[in-house]
């Protein structure tokens, strides 16, 4: 069934403010004073309510699915994940606003594909078959996404890999992040009086575009783990792109919101028609320019991009874009690498979990947000205490991640200090149980060295997909890609948008007080992600889990609601997968629009927490091990589709 959401949508709704001062009535021998302010607080939570059912009748028709998921049974003594109940939740409720749709779902014995898209799921699948490995198959995907899926990532673009070589029991990570031009100066983003530029106008101009590297680290990690010839694993993305797909009701939607003005001309012209209307469900999208670029790709790997003909047209077209600096050159471009980079890991609950590290700031914030929940027992989904504790971690996590989290080769990044189990556990004494503290302060974690700085309020768009595969060897890839915004900045090249990652920087140099900011733009840096591939291994030292989100800055809350959905929940991945989505990032409690969000917005704001209602096309890809093989999920947000 299809599944179609919002990729790039300010939050809706305002805010819900604490309801009541308090809840008990007036003493009989208040004074008149007291009386009246707690008459004001009595009135005050009758409004709540009131609101709460007026939103209830609103939003009862959007994401109409129960929440009844299916719970795996206790953990075993064996240290091997619990398997779901035999009978899966049935999901077969209407798609409404846009929003939802059936929960993909599939149980496999030796392998399973998650991605964005059906056509990269069957094509990942046809690798697999031809006897290629899970990095193969992960090639493959991406490659196709660019087609069938050009708003969330492609060659213009850039992410993160994490690579599981069952065999070596070795984790590999992979940093393939876009990087600003050598001649970036920290007033990119700049008026000339000296203001920040307004997000949108920055987004769609040549200062948001960086130099990419989704390929470079496509190319670098199949060079070090795949089966399958190079020319192989590109050919079936040539296929599509030259044959076409038919147009997806939400890629269609996406292009009627985005509109036709925020296209260059090569980019309009194939995505919109003549009277400027986006393509039509079901209408056959071929892409020659496409084709003929991934030609060269299958030739001549990342060469083909970052050299010659191309290259020179990617310089050319950030130089045709709006506020061009003309700063990208032939050099930038020649001179980009993929990096290799050490995979960030912690504990929770006897498990391991492992993400990527900086310039992610990923892997990091979830791991703090485990690491202060692990002393609380998380009740069940949905449940107030529940939502507050990770709301609160959440908090904290951000508020160090704005103030210290970068591009590691640029600033020193104290990735030891923030995960320290003592500088943690002084952190989540914090955290309250009973009442929300607000938005936090960074803390000083131990360090050899913190440069003075400040903290910044770059948050980044949901503009990404994610690829998820184990194959039958046990090998396994979680990869997430991005061109940022949906469509990216809408300047092409070569038949594919180019990104707009840039924007990720803090738009201002330095904070209020004169502090030089981590995240600041600066030559051939690389900016502050939220892109979170995560794995999970059992206490034996097994793989056991394999997942990921795109949704922007969010994408931490996705990550985090989806592992404590599966160890402290012990839910089904599908269970997971459609859990309402909530979000905390050091600033309002953000609910999911559903039929629940109004008895959750009063329960949260009564905990003294400001509330915002605000869409939230997570993506998840799920895929974890059962005692009789594998169990795999795509989020109903989204066109994903799970298979074996």
């Amino acid at each position: 069934m299809t599944r179609h959401g919002i990729d790039n949508v300010k939050p809706s709704g305002g805010d819900i403010q604490s309801a009541a001062a308090s809840t008990r009535p007036p003493s009989t021998h208040a004074t008149p004073r007291r009386a009246q302010r707690s008459g004001r607080a009595s009135l005050a939570l009758l409004l709540a309510l009131l609101l709460a059912v007026l939103v209830a009748v609103v939003l009862a028709p959007i994401g109409a699915t129960a929440e009844q998921p299916v719970r795996a049974p206790e953990q075993p003594s064996t240290q091997t994940a619990p398997a779901p109940a035999a009978a899966d939740a049935a999901r077969a409720n209407p798609e409404a606003a846009g929003i939802r749709g059936a929960v993909n779902h599939v149980r496999a014995a030796r392998r399973a594909v998650v991605t964005a898209n059906p056509i990269a799921t069957e094509a990942a699948l046809a690798i697999l078959d031809a006897g290629g490995n899970a990095i193969d198959a992960t090639v493959t995907a991406l490659l196709v996404l660019n087609s069938t899926e050009p708003q969330s990532s492609g060659l213009g673009g850039g992410g993160f890999l994490l690579h599981w070589d069952a065999a070596a029991r070795r984790l590999t990570t992979y940093d393939g992040r876009e990087t600003a031009p050598a001649a970036t100066r920290p007033d990119r983003f700049l008026t000339p009086a000296g203001a920040p530029l307004d997000f949108y106008e920055a987004a769609t101009s040549a200062r948001g575009i960086g130099v990419p590297g989704a390929l470079a680290l496509m190319h670098a990690a199949h060079a070090s783990h795949g089966r399958l010839a190079w020319p192989l694993v590109v050919a079936p993305a040539i296929e599509v792109a030259a044959k076409g797909f038919a147009v997806s009701p939400r890629l269609h939607r996406l292009l009627a919101e985005r509109g036709p003005q925020s296209f260059d001309a090569a980019a309009r012209d194939r995505y919109f028609d003549a009277t400027g209307e986006p393509l039509a469900i079901g209408t056959r999208l071929t892409n020659a320019d496409l084709a003929a670029t991934l030609a060269d790709v299958q030739r001549a790997g990342p060469d083909a991009l970052h050299k010659g003909p191309l290259a020179e047209a990617v310089v050319e077209a950030v130089a045709a874009a709006p506020l061009s600096l003309a700063d990208m050159t032939l050099a930038d471009l020649a001179g980009y690498r993929a990096i290799e980079r050490p995979a960030v890991c912690g504990g929770y609950r006897g498990w391991k979990v492992c993400g990527m590290g900086p310039p992610s700031s990923g892997g990091v914030a979830v791991l703090q947000i485990l690491a202060m929940l692990e002393r609380f027992d998380l009740a069940g989904p949905g449940s107030p205490a529940s939502l507050h504790l990770i709301a609160e971690a959440s908090n904290l996590a951000f508020a160090d991640r704005a103030h210290y989290l970068a591009d590691p080769d640029a600033v020193p990044v104290p990735v030891a200090g923030l995960l320290d189990p003592a500088y943690l556990a002084t952190r989540s004494a914090a955290i309250e149980a009973a009442r929300a503290a607000g938005p936090r302060e960074p803390g000083a974690p131990p360090a050899q060295a913190i440069i003075p700085q400040g903290s910044d309020a770059a948050l980044g768009r949901p503009g990404t997909t994610h690829v998820s595969i184990v194959d039958e060897a046990g090998n396994a890839v979680s990869a997430t890609m991005s061109i940022e915004m949906a469509f990216g900045s809408g300047r092409s090249a070569g038949g594919f948008l180019l990104n707009n990652q840039l924007t990720d920087f803090s738009f201002r140099p330095v904070d209020a007080e004169g502090q030089a900011l981590a995240n600041s733009p600066g030559p051939g840096k690389r900016p502050r992600s939220s892109m979170a591939p995560t794995m999970i291994f059992a206490p034996d030292g097994s793989l056991w889990a394999v997942l990921g989100s795109p949704g922007g800055s969010r994408i931490i809350a996705y990550v985090v609601k989806a592992i404590v959905g599966l160890l402290d929940w012990k839910l089904a991945a599908d269970a997971v997968a459609g859990l309402d989505n909530f979000a905390a990032r050091n600033g309002p409690f953000e609910i999911e629009p559903t039929h629940r969000a109004p008895g959750r917005a009063l329960n949260m704001a009564l905990k003294g927490h400001a509330v915002r209602l605000a869409p939230m096309t997570s993506g998840l890809a799920i895929i974890v091990r059962r005692p009789d093989g594998w169990e795999a999920a795509a989020d109903p947000r989204r066109e994903g589709t799970a298979a074996q």
